[in-house]
């Protein structure tokens, strides 16, 4: 789907392509068939990393869950109540979680021996139709943040056309089911900064990042969530922002970086949620010497994955591969807040406008 699709059309679209499952199951039971739905597979040897895409996708193996196996009905069944869960979502322009669905499904006698069970049958819906849950009216729990220059205009029900400028509340704004399909008015950013750290996020609200380098700053708290990952892909190109990541300087902040940028094996099976362009601006391994950070010893744990991302195909490009020697010859990690050693506003007034700059930003 392109991006530039409206929010209302996917809805219809998504609706639609849920009510064809069910005039197809309905059709099947009606020729004597036992129902049944086929899917890509999401096994392992089944996903593959697409340089075209730039992404992990699915390849062409598919599976079929049918009515006509024992150990097919329950997931089958699970699926069918999803399908139809959702679609009311969608028809009654309310919002779940997916903690609620799974609580909701009980209401149902629809049995779910644990919420990873529902989340799992979740993205063989998702699989099916393909569209992201986030379409479905299906969020998780809200936990990053955005603040900046640019005004939205709500589309949820109660708040249609209201506007409000995301500079409103000094501690950002929590990026929700509201924010995430609010249309975009206006913005005098020029970039997005994306920073894996609270504490940072904060830092940099107090000095006025946003002004004094024209930037939306985004808050991912860790692993960016699938809506803050859909929001930055729309930040990208819906107002043609480029996007420049800053996580701590160890593997897992490479990681962070990069599910942003090429996503994840989970998340093979959908299209909207990567912003390929966005750059890994640091922290680097090379920073810990060239700006002489604070740092700790890598752990056995953390030079295991560093093996891991270094045989990874999205981890092939110059800086990856570079930044992975260097962690493994210097043997050593550090946080963002490392420059603090220097004082509260170095990374802001010495660190952030070099980097930046290194970048062409």
């Amino acid at each position: 789907m392109s991006p530039k699709v409206k929010s209302l059309d996917r809805k219809e679209l998504v609706v639609k392509s849920l009510e064809e499952i069910g005039r197809r199951i309905c059709g099947q039971i009606e020729n004597g068939e036992f129902p049944w739905i086929e899917m890509k597979s999401r096994s392992t040897s089944n996903i593959f990393y697409s340089p075209e895409l730039r992404q992990y996708a699915l390849g062409e193996k598919t599976i079929k869950r049918s009515a006509r196996v024992v150990s097919h009905l329950r997931p089958f069944t699970q699926m069918v109540w999803t399908a139809y869960f959702v679609r009311e979502l969608i028809r009654q322009r309310k919002t779940s979680t997916l903690r609620d669905v799974y609580y909701s499904a009980q209401a149902y006698d629809i049995a779910f021996d644990d919420q990873s069970e529902s989340d799992n049958i979740i993205t063989d819906l998702e699989t099916v139709i393909g569209y992201p849950r986030e379409d479905f009216n299906v969020f998780p729990e809200e936990r990053s943040a955005v603040f900046g220059d640019l005004t939205i205009r709500y589309t949820v029900p109660g708040y249609e056309n209201r506007r409000l400028n995301l500079t409103s509340h000094p501690d950002g704004m929590m990026i929700g089911p509201a924010l995430t399909n609010a249309k975009f008015v206006k913005t005098t950013a020029d970039k997005v900064i994306v920073i894996e750290k609270g504490a940072m996020f904060t830092r940099f609200i107090e000095e006025q990042v946003y002004k004094k380098f024209n930037a939306i700053l985004i808050y991912t708290s860790g692993q960016a969530p699938r809506s803050t990952r859909y929001f930055i892909r729309r930040l990208n190109n819906e107002l043609g922002l480029p996007v420049y990541i800053f996580t701590d300087a160890d593997p897992w902040g490479m990681h962070i970086a990069m599910v942003i940028i090429s996503g994840s094996a989970n998340a093979a099976h959908l299209r909207e949620l990567t912003t390929p362009d966005a750059e890994w601006a640091g922290v680097w391994a090379s920073d810990i010497v060239n700006y002489k950070l604070p740092s700790e010893k890598l752990s056995p744990l953390d030079i295991k994955r560093l093996s891991e991302l270094s045989k990874d195909p999205r981890y092939k490009g110059g800086i990856w591969q570079r930044e992975i020697a260097n962690f493994m010859k210097i043997k050593k990690k550090c946080e963002l807040e490392a420059f603090s050693r220097y004082g509260l506003t170095h990374i802001v007034d010495k660190y952030l406008p070099e980097r930046l700059s290194e970048l062409g930003a």
